[in-house]
C-alpha cells in the first residue's frame, strides 16, 4: 500500500520560521511562566532596539507562537500555548507519516488491527 505525504501546512511552516532564529528564542523565553510584555519591555530587556524587537514580536506572533491585545496604544504579548500545541500536533502527525521507521509503522499497524482468528 503506498501513502501520500503532503508537505507541510503554511502554519507549521511559520511555526518552523519562528523558530529558526537564535534571536527569537531568545525573545520566546522572556514570556516563560504566562509573561506579558510590550515591545518596549521586550527592547529593554534584550537590549536591542523597538523596531527590531516588533519585528520579531510579529514574526513569533505571524509563526502562532505569541498573541497580542491592545490596550489603547500599548500592544501586549503572551504566549499562544492553544495555537502552539495545535501546531505541534500537526507537526508530529506529519512527521510521523514521514519519518517514522518501516518496523514501527508495522509494530504500530498490528497493535491497532484486531487479533486474527
Amino acid at each position: 500500500m503506498e501513502h501520500t505525504v503532503t508537505g507541510l501546512g503554511e502554519t507549521v511552516q511559520r511555526f518552523l520560521k519562528a523558530l529558526a532564529s537564535e534571536s527569537r528564542q531568545q525573545v520566546m523565553l522572556l514570556f516563560t511562566g504566562g509573561a506579558e510584555l510590550t515591545v518596549g519591555e521586550v527592547a529593554h530587556r534584550l537590549g536591542i532596539g523597538q523596531s527590531t524587537a516588533s519585528e520579531q514580536l510579529a514574526l513569533l506572533r505571524d509563526g502562532g507562537i505569541l498573541t497580542s491585545r491592545r490596550d489603547g496604544k500599548v500592544v501586549y504579548y503572551r504566549a499562544d500555548p492553544v495555537r502552539v500545541a495545535a501546531v505541534l500536533d500537526e507537526l508530529r502527525e506529519y512527521l510521523e507519516r514521514c519519518c517514522v521507521p518501516v518496523s514501527e509503522k508495522q509494530h504500530r499497524q498490528r497493535s491497532a488491527s484486531p487479533p486474527r482468528r
